[in-house]
């Protein structure tokens, strides 16, 4: 092997060991970005069935009270002075 082969081969390696560096330095910030975005996502699962329950539990509350015995304002007679 003459050396400007060998030197060629050593800069392909070269370049090749720099690629993968940089690919292994992308994947990482994408495992990391991967990670947050799993946090984010359960956090808001989290806060929704919070909501749902909550939503739930007011309906249940509504639908539990009396109708007021006070006729509303359309249905009031007018004063006798009218």
């Amino acid at each position: 092997m003459t050396d400007k082969s060998a030197e060629q081969l050593q800069q392909q390696i070269d370049s090749a060991n720099s690629y993968i560096e940089e690919l292994q330095m992308k994947v990482a910030f994408q495992e990391h970005t991967i990670e947050a975005l799993n946090e984010a996502l359960a956090s808001q699962q989290k806060q929704l069935d919070d909501l749902a329950f909550k939503v739930s539990h007011v309906i249940d509350r509504v639908k539990s009270i009396e109708p007021s015995n006070i006729a509303k304002q359309s249905e009031e007679t007018p004063p006798p002075h009218y």
